[in-house]
């Protein structure tokens, strides 16, 4: 049986197909996250959300747990490079939101004082990163309050329910 040709990565024109192609394609990865936590006991979570806005979700373990612990690896390693914590699950709600909030006036502030145009690269990197840490605080927060009122969680083992009727085991 000849092997397949190589697909050419491109965004698909044709409405349907795009959708097919998606569906497939979910499913395949939904099986390898399966096949990878069970295979080598790894802790996978994986979240997909399909253009037209629906959740798709595999944890092996509580997705919750997982992106907790993702947060406070990508807090630690924040701290290595000099940046604040803003993940520490130890800081209350209303810390996070004052911490926030003074980001944003950092940011304000920045704009206000100076002009991108003649700053240095050292006053665009410090800008960058009360950016991207104040977008991080917010989409943190953001989860957290979809978590909190029920919205956007799907049951965490469903997809491998999915992946095994797809795969005519179940």
């Amino acid at each position: 049986m000849p092997r397949r040709g190589r697909v050419e990565l491109r965004r698909i024109e044709d409405r349907v197909s795009r959708q097919v192609r998606f569906s497939k394609r979910r499913a395949g990865l939904f099986k390898k996250a399966f096949e990878l936590s069970l295979l080598c006991d790894a802790e996978v979570a994986l979240i997909v959300f399909s253009p037209a806005g629906k959740l798709y979700e595999y944890a092996s373990a509580s997705i919750e747990d997982t992106y907790d612990r993702y947060q406070q690896f990508a807090g630690a390693a924040g701290d290595e490079n000099g940046d604040r914590n803003g993940n520490d699950p130890k800081i209350s709600n209303k810390d996070e939101a004052s911490d926030l909030q003074s980001t944003l006036r950092e940011i304000v502030t920045w704009c206000l004082q100076s002009n991108p145009d003649e700053s240095d690269a050292n006053e665009l990197e410090k800008l960058e990163n009360l950016l991207k840490n104040a977008l991080r605080d917010t989409r943190s927060k953001k989860l957290l309050a979809k978590q909190n009122s029920g919205e956007g969680t799907s049951g965490q083992g469903c997809n491998v329910v999915a992946i095994k009727q797809e795969q005519g085991t179940a």
